[in-house]
Formats: C-alpha cells, sequence, structure tokens
C-alpha cells in the first residue's frame, strides 16, 4: 500500500482529499499545519507528498525546499495544490523541486488521476536488504546476521537501514543526523560516532567483512564492497 503524506490546512479539503484517497487503497497521513512538516515525513518515509504552498506558519515553497535537501527525501515526488496559478508561480514551484502543480479550485478525481501516474512503472522498494551474511528485514524492522537475528534500538535499526539502502554513498555526520535523527533533535555530529560503533560491535565480527566503512574527514558508507543482494 502506497503511503501518501498530505500536508493542507482546509479542513474540509482535507477531510475529501483523505476520503478518496483512502476509497483508491492509498494509506495517508498528514497535518493541516507546516510546522512540523519535514519531521513528519522524514519519521513517516511517504511515497508521495501533497503540499498545500500557502499554510497558516510556514511555507510550502520553504517545506519543499527543505525536503528536497534531505537525503533521505529528496527523491520523493511532490504535488503543490494552491490557488497562486500565475505563470511565475508555477515555475516557482516546479523549479525549487515540485513534479506536478495543481491549482485550486480542483476536482478530487484528477488529484486522484495524477497521484497514480506518479506511481506508474514504479519498481517497488525491496523489503529485505542482504549483503554477505548480514540481513535487514525493513518491514519486519529484524536484522539477521549468519541467520541469528540481531537486537538493535530502533535508532540503530534507523541508522544501519538507511546506510545499507544506500551502498557505497558517503554521507557526513550532519547528514546522517538529519536522515535518522531529524531536525528538530538535541544531539551532536559525534553522536553518529557512537551509534556506529555499537552497530560494528553488533554486525561485524572478527575476520568478517566491515559493513560499515570510515571515510576520513568525510563521514560513514556501507561498504560496496561486500556482497549485496536485494529480495522483494
Amino acid at each position: 500500500m502506497k503511503k501518501i503524506v498530505l500536508i493542507e490546512d482546509d479542513t474540509d479539503l482535507y477531510s475529501l482529499i483523505q476520503y478518496n484517497l483512502e476509497k483508491e487503497g492509498f494509506q495517508l497521513v498528514g497535518a493541516q499545519t507546516g510546522k512540523g512538516a519535514l519531521e513528519l515525513c522524514r519519521r513517516e518515509r511517504p511515497d508521495l507528498i501533497i503540499l498545500d504552498i500557502m499554510l497558516p506558519d510556514t511555507g510550502g515553497l520553504e517545506i519543499c525546499r527543505s525536503i528536497r535537501a534531505h537525503p533521505d527525501l529528496a527523491n520523493v515526488p511532490v504535488i503543490f495544490l494552491t490557488a497562486k496559478a500565475t505563470e511565475t508561480d508555477r515555475i516557482v514551484g516546479l523549479e525549487l523541486g515540485a513534479n506536478d502543480y495543481i491549482v485550486k479550485p480542483f476536482f478530487v478525481r484528477e488529484l486522484v488521476a495524477r497521484v497514480k501516474i506518479h506511481f506508474r512503472g514504479q519498481t517497488p522498494a525491496a523489503k529485505v536488504l542482504r549483503s554477505g551474511e548480514l540481513e535487514v528485514d525493513r518491514a519486519r524492522c529484524i536484522v539477521k546476521l549468519g541467520g541469528r537475528e540481531v537486537t538493535l534500538t530502533a535508532t540503530e535499526f534507523r541508522l544501519l537501514e538507511f546506510l545499507m539502502s544506500r551502498p557505497g554513498v558517503v554521507f557526513s555526520r550532519e547528514q546522517l543526523l538529519d536522515a535518522v535523527w531529524g531536525h528538530d533533535r538535541a544531539v551532536i555530529d559525534r553522536t553518529v560516532d557512537v551509534y556506529i560503533l555499537r552497530l560494528r560491535q553488533k554486525i561485524e565480527q572478527e575476520g568478517g567483512p566491515a559493513f560499515i566503512r570510515s571515510v576520513r574527514g568525510f563521514g560513514y558508507s556501507f561498504n560496496v564492497e561486500v556482497p549485496q543482494e536485494q529480495f522483494q
């Protein structure tokens, strides 16, 4: 089931969109304020975001800019909803990273149709990640090493899953904090080092492969040299 985040301050419109999308089989979560929208998206990891531009607190354009700058949300499709219909408004919205731009008032059936278009031809994300003897079941939040379950905290699991799903990509401590802990955090960048150390102690064995690679002066990445597979 595809998950959609809806950020819309009009209560009646929010309810109407929610009803019609859920009727079509989508899972919908959301808010009627811009405050905390980025954290909501980071936590829910949606397949698509529907975003009103004119919100009472944080503007939709600014939220979209933050979404596109977030390593874990950068590729999530964004559909703008707005009463701003000029050519300039459309261009600005699209240049900020929106995938679609729907002007109010609109037919809800058109919105549903456009949502469906964004999911055409998409390959479902792998539910299970494997690298050597390490296995991460994303749906059940279970990690196994050599067939034996490894006990991780929720934060350790998110950190491992984030790195493992992007093998070879080097992330700075700041990027990992944003992706795993979120922007509304009360931790410092060295916290990442502590959690990386804990993960290594739990998933790496003496003489075995080094799953997490340190890149001096940059950050960390999941070792692309360990044979990896993805299973649905």
